[in-house]
């Protein structure tokens, strides 16, 4: 900002009526001002955009409320200043930098454009004149203002120093009381409003009054900083007095032969030559120490270093548990609480071989992924169990501070160390299995990125001086064991990802749902609900219908659930008896399942009742587990138009549009019109449009329903494809095969397409599932496809 005598205020300038209006956020702009905006509203660039293709003039007025980023007509104020574009910059990021003048005062009358229907605003202006004295004694009245105003600008320079020097030089070099009192307004750190009241007072001898006022305000609140701060070194001083009275009585107590104070500090000496921590530890903790020795004992650094050193002696440094190493033993745990799940209990058994023979290996960190309910934290605290170590469970699920995982330095009030640090206090060990639940979930914003911070802790190669931002020193944890937990790979940054061991845990099939029920979730549950000495038999069939009707998922979570509310009715109904007769057999059957669970939510039957015209069967991957989905295209009378309905995403879409394509290019071996795509339109819908459905492994579903819809021929119900297709019909190679394969299984289909290079997967899938009635169709081609889907007239 600055004051010219002979700036463009001052000059005959012609000032249109009408101007483009910028509306300002965070600002008011006075006559007499030279000052740079940043615009980056595209309604407000285009308004000077106008106004340098004219006469370089703008209206700039300031909003009631600068967080409206459109604002109405009756949002924005009506007074503001006429301004002359000096410069104006365009910025990289699309911004508009401008310098501009202030020239008039002006009032809108009325809008003759707005945002609503319009690129910017425009209205009709007002030139508002200053008031000025009228008589000799408003003069002399406004002449002592000014040198009011001029004193206290000299004091308030002196006690504040982020007002500039400047403003008593500009304010003792103009001569007119208006420019006077607009250039000092505008020099002044006031708020918006503030600013916006003063440039709508025409009154110079009123505009004069406030700015008095306000600096009268000013220099009081400074006064009384002043006093707070004097005050505030009083205190100081009086604590310094009382630390060398508190010396002196020591060295009184010492020469009289009394106890002094430093108990204490011996004790915590003792404590730290006892830990056996590293070092670097040690030399910090003794450093603090001596600086709490030379402190007041009730200061609050004092009370802070107290409890550094308490955390830092509570600490396992050299504290580890014995592992049992029997692996045959260790084996058998595992199969105890866990049915299948062979590559997770294959890897464990394999690190503990090798630590039976070289001891000082660094500790693995694994990642389990699989959907929920699959048994990946409960197969975590089996491995704790059967090693014979301590374990310590973080769960990770929207936990957005750096802080939780690196804790918070010693500078911040009520500072306390990571999750992972409070963990090995609370384990007491400096080798316990750690679980760090839900690490897909873990979230980001202003507080830093948790997934960052989980870099060094997850690295065999650098963990093992992880250094706590609290505790200040490196802590070895390479001999902790790390098991992470996830539901997918999508959301975990590719470093991290890098850094784990990936054991994939796939959802179960109906046969081992039933064998995991009644070897494991049953009996659980019974003892559990203190049912033991009663009669409770589940049958097979009863089993089988909780899972496919009742518990339609990947894990066994909601299958424990429906088990856990069954038997709940169950001791209701022995509570209930009038005679607790043990010998009675509570059966649970088909045939009463209805009363303990109610009506089924799923039914096992959801393949197609029969084969259809334009409806294939496809299989999707999810994070929970495998789906499947029924495709459907119809043709109708049209123009070759294409409609995806169905929730479907951007990849889905791009399937589809591949999929036309490729039955466009083959009309002659299907036997179609030349020119069958500019007569028909083609809607293709996905059931259950609420869900979104994303991904290109259903391209070979979609192009099997267009052609089948094209050809009127019908595509068997009994099976099921997946695969990506090009424009020139080859069928590329998609993930998941193993949850898609138990997709199918549990709606009953047992005939599958799949890509001729996920052949290698198969041979292990049928190993994994113990399946060997499934049949696979390998495919190179989209012919080979219809070969299989379609049925012959």
């Amino acid at each position: 900002m600055s004051n010219n005598n002979e700036s463009l205020a001052n000059q005959d300038i012609e000032i249109p009526s009408v101007l483009p209006v910028v509306p300002l956020r965070d600002m008011v702009v006075f006559p007499y001002m030279v000052t740079p905006l940043l615009v980056g509203r595209e309604f407000s660039i285009k308004a000077i955009d106008e106004a340098l293709s004219k006469d370089r003039m703008i209206f700039a007025v300031s909003q009631k409320n600068f967080e409206e980023n459109e604002p109405t007509p009756d949002q924005i104020n009506t007074v503001g200043t006429v301004c002359l574009i000096l410069r104006m910059l365009k910025m990289p990021d699309g911004r508009v930098k401008i310098l501009v003048q202030g020239l008039r005062k002006a009032s809108i009358v009325s809008y003759t454009k707005t945002i609503k229907d319009n690129p910017f605003f425009e209205a009709e202006v007002s030139l508002l004149q200053d008031q000025l004295a009228s008589t000799p004694e408003e003069e002399i009245e406004i002449e002592v203002l000014i040198r009011t105003i001029k004193d206290q600008l000299q004091k308030l320079v002196a006690l504040n120093k982020n007002i500039p020097n400047d403003i008593v030089v500009i304010a003792n070099n103009i001569e007119k009381s208006e420019q006077f009192a607009d250039i000092i307004i505008a020099n002044l750190q006031l708020k918006i409003n503030q600013m916006q009241e003063l440039i709508e007072i025409l009154s110079v001898k009123e505009r004069l009054r406030k700015i008095v006022s306000i600096l009268n305000r000013e220099l009081q609140i400074l006064d009384m900083q002043a006093k707070i701060q004097r005050e505030a070194r009083e205190e100081i001083s009086k604590a310094q007095k009382e630390y060398f009275l508190k010396e002196q009585l020591k060295a009184v107590k010492k020469e009289l032969g009394e106890k002094a104070d430093s108990d204490e500090i011996e004790e915590l000496r003792q404590k730290i030559e006892a830990v056996k921590m590293s070092e670097q530890a040690g030399k910090e903790c003794l450093k603090q120490l001596s600086r709490l020795e030379k402190m007041y004992s009730d200061s609050a650094e004092a009370n802070v270093i107290r409890t550094y050193i308490d955390w830092m002696v509570s600490l396992p440094w050299s504290v580890s548990s014995q592992d049992k190493l029997d692996i045959k033993s260790i084996e058998k745990t595992l199969n105890e609480d866990h049915y299948d799940i062979e590559e997770a209990k294959k890897r464990i058994l394999e690190y503990l071989a090798v630590k039976k023979i070289k001891n000082d290996i660094k500790g693995p960190i694994l990642c389990f992924i699989g959907p929920p309910g699959v048994g990946k934290t409960s197969l975590a605290k089996s491995i704790a169990r059967a090693m014979g170590r301590k374990l310590w469970r973080i769960s990770l699920g929207g936990v957005r501070d750096e802080a939780e995982i690196r804790g918070h330095r010693r500078t911040y009030v009520g500072a306390l160390p990571g999750r992972i640090i409070q963990g090995l206090k609370q384990t007491g060990t400096n080798n316990p299995v750690f679980v760090l639940d839900e690490i897909d979930k873990l979230g980001s914003d202003f507080r830093g990125d948790p997934a960052s911070a989980m870099l060094e802790v997850l690295d065999s190669e650098q963990n093992y001086e992880f250094e706590d931002h609290y505790i200040g020193v490196p802590f070895d944890l390479s001999k902790v064991f790390f098991i992470t937990t996830a539901n997918s790979t999508d959301t975990i940054p590719a470093p991290l990802l890098d850094r784990m061991e990936i054991v994939r845990l796939s959802g179960y099939t109906t046969i081992e749902k039933m064998k995991i029920a009644k070897k494991y979730i049953i009996p659980k549950q019974i003892e559990n609900h203190g049912l033991n000495e009663y009669n409770i038999k589940f049958t097979d069939k009863a089993i089988q219908s909780v899972i496919e009707n009742y518990a339609k998922e990947a894990g066994v979570r909601n299958l424990e659930k429906n088990i856990t509310a069954i038997l709940r009715k169950i001791a209701r109904q022995i509570v209930e008896s009038p005679k607790k007769d043990q010998s009675t057999i509570y059966e649970i059957n088909v045939g009463n399942l209805e009363k303990y669970l109610g009506i089924p939510r799923y039914y096992s039957s959801e393949k197609l009742d029969k084969d259809y015209i334009g409806i294939a069967t496809g299989l999707a991957w999810t994070p929970v587990g495998g789906e499947v989905l029924f495709i459907e295209a119809l043709k109708v009378k049209g123009s070759g138009k294409l409609m995806l309905t169905g929730s479907l995403g951007d990849v889905f879409k791009e399937s589809a549009q591949a999929a036309v394509s490729f039955a466009r290019t083959q009309y002659k071996e299907l036997n179609l019109e030349e020119e069958f795509y500019e007569k028909y339109d083609f809607h293709i819908h996905v059931p259950e449009g609420a869900t979104p459905k994303d991904g290109p492994s259903a391209g070979i579903t979609i192009a099997c329903a267009i052609i089948s819809a094209l050809t009127n021929k019908l595509v068997r119900s009994d099976i099921a494809m997946t695969g990506e297709i090009t424009l020139t019909g080859r069928v590329l190679p998609i993930g998941g095969l193993k949850e898609k394969t138990l997709a199918a299984l549990r709606v009953g289909i047992k005939e599958i397409i799949v890509p001729f290079d996920n052949k290698k997967d198969v041979s292990e899938i049928q190993s994994q599932l113990k399946i060997k009635d499934v049949k696979f169709y390998f495919v190179k081609d989209m012919q080979e496809v219809l070969k299989y889907a379609l049925k012959d007239d």
